[in-house]
């Protein structure tokens, strides 16, 4: 199959994150560079006691009450940005052939806080305090399930798990299903809630939170020289694929291009990546062939940037060893802190934004240049208005995964001064 043969377009984006519901909200937040992270009153007592929540989401604002009983806040996160997306692409479930639409939405943890609630309930008051709707609550392909579900999409309906690579690799199989003929949209991101005393222990215990309890707004410090781990965080965003012919077709404007896409995994070890990250550096050079792009003619990299020590600097000598020509360079994760498997999906969804405005959101917390670090073109302190006409974003996971996403600016880009985002 010759996937580049097929061009796709990003058509429709749909956002909750902790900068607010909706990809207006998202994107001013991201330019702003501010982080979100404050005390959570469900860690309150523990080691690290914030984190980075999507602010003021009601639910029952967008779900009937049936879809709230059974669904945990990671499913219910998923489908309100599936809405949006759906909407934004100009697209009416309504009136479409469901059997050509496909689902795939990425999770790491799914209903991890409805389980943990519904053990701690049956420890206190036994076995029959654990609600009959747990199971789907808790299940992987719930998410994804219950979008199509939402959306009435009959078409392949997949639920991917490939640590904080997942909304990325999510995109990428989208991608590959309309590249084959498999569907005519795709529906496609990530969403996580894993704001929990649990994962919140777990973590701490590995070492991996910024244990910055007097400041939490500036603990997520991506490639900065006082990073010390990142920030838990929650949200989800989903993208609307579709062939580009097919989208000029029906008189859809096409945010940006998918130009390419590879995923790899490095083999190694279960949670460290590779010292060099040679293996990640295939995935991108992978998908930037695909994309028919050299490095030389990446404007912009939108980074994996957790705030870890050893993560972020494998990922720098990553993008110094391929962009000599040092593109600019962000990551989200200092305002957004780190949704897991809706991460890659957020992140690939402001390198969109950030193609059709022509301007790169800030690095929030980026103080002090890592002297550890090669030489870096950080966006910092505040947004930068560029030109970029080709980016990549990067998602990589526990287990070795890696994804790569390589974008263009639509040949036919959506007016950025039509709708609502500016």
């Amino acid at each position: 199959m010759n996937r580049a043969a097929a061009a796709v377009s990003v058509t429709g984006l749909g956002m909750l994150t902790p900068a607010g519901t909706g990809t207006e909200a998202t994107w001013r937040g991201v330019l702003d560079g501010v982080g979100t992270a404050a005390p959570d009153p469900a860690l309150a007592g523990l080691p690290v006691d914030f984190s980075c929540r999507v602010p003021d989401f009601r639910p029952e604002a967008h779900l009937g009450d049936r879809a709230l009983w059974r669904t945990d806040r990671c499913a219910q996160l998923a489908v309100v940005a599936a809405h949006e997306a759906v909407r934004d692409a100009g697209l009416d479930p309504g009136t479409w052939d469901g059997t050509r639409v496909a689902v795939i939405v990425g999770t790491c943890w799914s209903g991890r806080r409805s389980g943990e609630e519904a053990h701690r309930d049956m420890l206190r008051e036994g076995p029959d305090a654990v609600p009959p709707t747990l199971v789907p609550k808790v299940l992987f392909n719930t998410p994804a399930a219950e979008v199509s579900l939402a959306l009435g999409a009959r078409g392949p309906s997949l639920g991917v798990s490939s640590a904080c690579a997942s909304g990325a690799h999510a995109i990428a199989l989208g991608r590959d299903l309309l590249a084959s003929g498999a569907c005519d949209v795709a529906v496609v991101g990530g969403t996580d809630s894993a704001t929990t005393p649990l994962l919140s222990s777990a973590f701490h215990r590995m070492g991996a939170l910024s244990r910055r309890r007097g400041e939490p707004a500036a603990a997520s410090r991506p490639f900065d020289a006082g990073r010390d781990g990142f920030v838990l965080g929650e949200g989800a965003a989903v993208l609307v694929l579709e062939r580009t012919a097919d989208a000029l077709r029906r008189g859809a404007g096409p945010r940006a291009t998918l130009a390419g896409c590879a995923s790899t995994n490095d083999a190694l070890h279960a949670t460290a990546p590779h010292p060099e990250h040679r293996v990640a550096e295939a995935a991108l050079t992978t998908a930037l062939t695909e994309a028919g792009l050299t490095p030389d003619d990446i404007d912009h990299v939108n980074a994996h940037g957790t705030a870890t020590r050893r993560g972020d600097a494998v990922e720098a000598l990553l993008i110094a060893r391929v962009f000599p020509h040092a593109p600019a360079v962000t990551s989200a994760k200092g305002a957004l802190g780190h949704s897991f498997a809706a991460a890659g999906a957020v992140e690939a969804a402001l390198t969109v934004l950030t193609l059709q405005h022509q301007l790169i959101p800030p690095t929030a917390n980026m103080d002090a240049t890592d002297p550890d670090l090669p030489p870096l073109d950080l966006v910092t302190k505040a947004a930068r208005e560029q030109r970029v006409d080709a980016a990549v974003s990067h998602a990589f996971g526990f287990g070795g995964h890696n994804t790569v996403l390589a974008f263009r600016r639509s040949p036919e880009p959506r007016d950025p001064l039509a709708g609502e985002l500016s």
